[in-house]
């Protein structure tokens, strides 16, 4: 049996929906199987928080999980009652009918006249199917299409439309599972985690970068490359530019989709030594500007 649903995700039960959804999220992305290859203990705690939140994320699931009418697998925690009792119990007039887990005595013809009073049988939409997909950053702000492997060994192409959120959730038509009596599929419900990127991050529509600029680069400006999820731009940085001096490339964020503009990106100098020599250090001995400053100044006193 499943461990407790809320352990699994480290919830307390009166847990909100949108706590459930932080939880679930970081742990799904932490034991994702693609990000902990090989790792046997990773795959069964991703299988035990998928688990876990597709019980808890159900509001009515969860209510019954909650009054102990069901266990952590989903299933009855006590026998069900006789049918023919729950036929007697019903509103008075209510027609006595089966659904789709019902076993009648006589069969499936009479089973069949049961569902529809001798019309057509009952036929019900089938379940949708909860699934996780990782993908590299940049999938997600340019668009990609993916191949996802589900369990049973079937493949699914998903497209990455550009700009997805992360964690948020793509439905596939008719990939859930089977209809009952010929019934419509369910859905593939696909929620997208991205892999972090080595120097881009996302907010919004933006994207922002840190980028590493020489000495000689920040004291007398010019035009340096910076990298962008869509390739390489030139951009000039002014003339004694500090660490910290933020720079904008407008349009270079998250590319326009469903109405919205494209988000611009956002570039944060940090100057480095890397280059620095013997020369500047005899230079710089020797240097004395005309007005010296003092970069501490405001931190003086405290």
């Amino acid at each position: 049996m499943p461990p407790d649903p809320y352990k699994t995700l480290g919830l307390d039960r009166d847990a909100t929906p949108e706590q459930l959804r932080v939880a679930y999220r970081k742990l799904a992305k932490k034991h994702h199987p693609d990000l902990n290859p090989g790792n046997a203990a990773a795959e069964e705690l991703f299988k035990a928080v998928n688990s876990a939140n597709e019980l808890l994320s159900d509001p009515e699931k969860r209510a019954r999980f909650d009054r102990g009418e069901i266990d952590a697998a989903g299933d009855p925690t006590a026998p069900e009652p006789p049918r023919y009792r729950r036929y007697a119990d019903a509103a008075e007039g209510a027609r006595y009918r089966g659904g789709p887990d019902e076993d009648h005595p006589f069969g499936d013809i009479f089973g069949d006249f049961i569902n529809r009073g001798g019309g057509e049988p009952l036929r019900m939409r089938g379940a949708d199917a909860r699934y996780a997909l990782a993908v590299d950053f940049l999938d997600t702000v340019t668009g990609a299409t993916r191949t996802l492997t589900l369990p049973d060994g079937r493949t699914l192409d998903v497209r990455i439309p550009p700009g997805i959120e992360d964690g948020q959730i793509l439905r596939l038509k008719g990939q859930g599972g089977a209809g009952w009596n010929d019934g419509p599929a369910g859905d593939a419900l696909i929620e997208i985690h991205a892999y972090p990127h080595p120097f881009f991050t996302r907010e919004g529509n933006d994207i922002h970068v840190k980028l590493p600029v020489t000495l000689k680069e920040a004291v007398l400006g010019g035009r340096i490359t910076v990298p962008t999820p869509s390739g390489s731009v030139t951009m000039t940085v002014p003339k004694r530019s500090d660490t910290g001096t933020r720079l904008r490339l407008r349009g270079r964020g998250i590319p326009a989709h469903a109405g919205r503009p494209a988000g611009d990106q956002y570039v944060t100098l940090q100057v480095t030594l890397a280059d620095a020599d013997d020369t500047l250090e005899t230079f710089l001995r020797d240097w004395s500007p005309a007005e010296p400053g003092n970069p501490r100044r405001a931190m003086e006193g405290a």
